[in-house]
């Protein structure tokens, strides 16, 4: 296995990419901004592995699509070697955290259709797409179609896809969430040998992760960012030498260090316990209380239990959407759902058989469960009139679950509150308040 023998600093101070000053603002449905960078300035050198770390919302995945030109920042400049960046970023190949394939498209039309995109010749194209399959471990599977693929496989197919263009910097942005530990665990692995050989591209990786132990096995430098709006907190330079065991007792102090930063505590040299669960805002599934409250009705009439597949098909719902409800169901504790079965809970059971009044009680209480009813119902309840602008909700959501659709997400949570008594939406003056 080819390994690097990186030191503990970069190995050059010139600079491949970066970013100066950049602040970058989204436009809200009204009008306003809401300002989710500030102030942010990232260098990528050649011959390392950078990582930005943080919270969900902090801004990560929007400083890697600033750097790659994606997206123009509301402030500061984008360069390349030193040159203002105008569009796409030249040298630049990336790993997307969904795998993006092309259903129709076999394994090698999926990586050619990237190396005709950036206007090839024909004669190079097949080449360089039997190459990059090649590197990544997949040949053999050249006219393989994506639906006969793993998880793992998956995106070791975007892996070769963004190297097949042969990218000096190999950006990445979660690119192993969606596949189990183990694989997961191989494929930075494979990542790292690819990237290891200084004679050849992928000079430099950046990757953007939340996974801590990811970031102390991989990274070079770790870029640590805060929130609301999203700042760089602080750099951490990886004293850790490749090849890396993160079983060893230097990597899991560094795990530990980081952690600290990352929830503000740091405290060096003093023995602490495990970190407490760290209670998120979760999506809500898009279904109306109705739709919940018959599930429930359902169940109470049918023995408690029905399998998922039953359900669907006797309320006539879509399969996709009768998960989604029994999912909302779920989350207000009304139901279990072991294996392919729904069983309505005691909870459930209790809500079920009371009447309308009694039910809003109910539903209000299991409502306050959630994290992002919490933080709602405590927000107003600061405020002096009890009332906040819908904006700031929004912004909150935002940047909790910056890949949910947050209209959709503000339009089921206001139904569900006002199903509870909990808050009432103004629509004409878009605000939200305790009832």
């Amino acid at each position: 296995m080819t390994v690097a023998t990186m030191p503990d600093t970069a190995r050059t101070t010139e600079t491949l990419c970066e970013i100066r000053d950049v602040s970058h603002d989204f436009v809200m449905p009204n009008g306003s901004r809401l300002r989710v960078l500030e102030d942010i300035s990232v260098a990528i050198k050649p011959l390392e592995v950078v990582a930005l770390l943080g919270p969900s919302g902090c801004g990560k995945s929007t400083i890697l699509r600033i750097l790659a030109g994606l997206i123009r920042p509301t402030e500061g400049e984008v360069l390349y070697r030193g040159r203002p960046v105008d569009g796409l970023t030249p040298g630049v190949g990336i790993v997307f955290q969904s795998f993006a394939l092309y259903p129709w498209m076999t394994v090698s039309q999926n990586v050619e259709i990237v190396l005709h995109a950036a206007r090839l010749p024909e004669t190079d194209i097949h080449e360089r797409a039997e190459r990059s399959i090649r590197m990544v471990g997949l040949a053999g599977f050249e006219e393989a179609y994506p639906r006969e693929l793993s998880g793992g496989m998956k995106q070791r197919l975007g892996i070769a896809r963004a190297l097949s263009i042969n990218p000096e910097i190999l950006f990445m942005d979660e690119p192993f969430s969606h596949v189990d530990a183990l694989t997961a665990e191989g494929l930075r692995a494979e990542v790292i040998d690819l990237w290891a050989p200084e004679d050849q591209n992928p000079s430099s990786i950046l990757m953007v992760s939340h996974d801590i132990k990811e970031v102390a096995y991989m990274a070079d430098r770790i870029i640590v960012l805060s929130s609301h709006p999203g700042r760089v907190r602080t750099v951490v330079q990886n004293p850790l030498r490749r090849p890396r065991d993160q079983r060893s007792k230097e990597a899991e102090e560094l795990v530990d260090y980081l952690h600290e930063i990352i929830t503000g505590s740091e405290l060096p040299d003093v023995p602490h316990s495990a970190p407490a669960r760290v209670v998120r805002i979760e999506p809500l599934p898009r279904t109306t209380t109705s739709e919940v409250v018959g599930l429930l009705e359902y169940l109470d009439t049918h023995g408690s239990r029905a399998e998922i597949f039953d359900l669907a098909a006797e309320t006539e719902h879509e399969f996709g959407h009768m998960i989604a409800i029994t999912k909302a169901a779920e989350m207000l504790d009304f139901v279990d759902t072991p294996k392919q079965d729904v069983v309505l809970t005691e909870e459930g059971r209790r809500f079920v058989r009371s009447e309308t009044h009694e039910r809003k009680a109910i539903w209000q209480t299991q409502l306050l469960k959630l994290r992002l009813f919490q933080d709602v119902r405590d927000l107003l309840a600061r405020d002096a009139d009890h009332a906040v602008k819908a904006d700031v909700v929004r912004e909150m959501i935002i940047m909790a679950l910056p890949r949910e659709n947050y209209e959709v997400m503000f339009d089921t949570m206001v139904r569900w509150a006002r199903f509870g008594n909990l808050f009432a939406y103004e629509e004409d003056a878009d605000r939200l308040s305790l009832q």
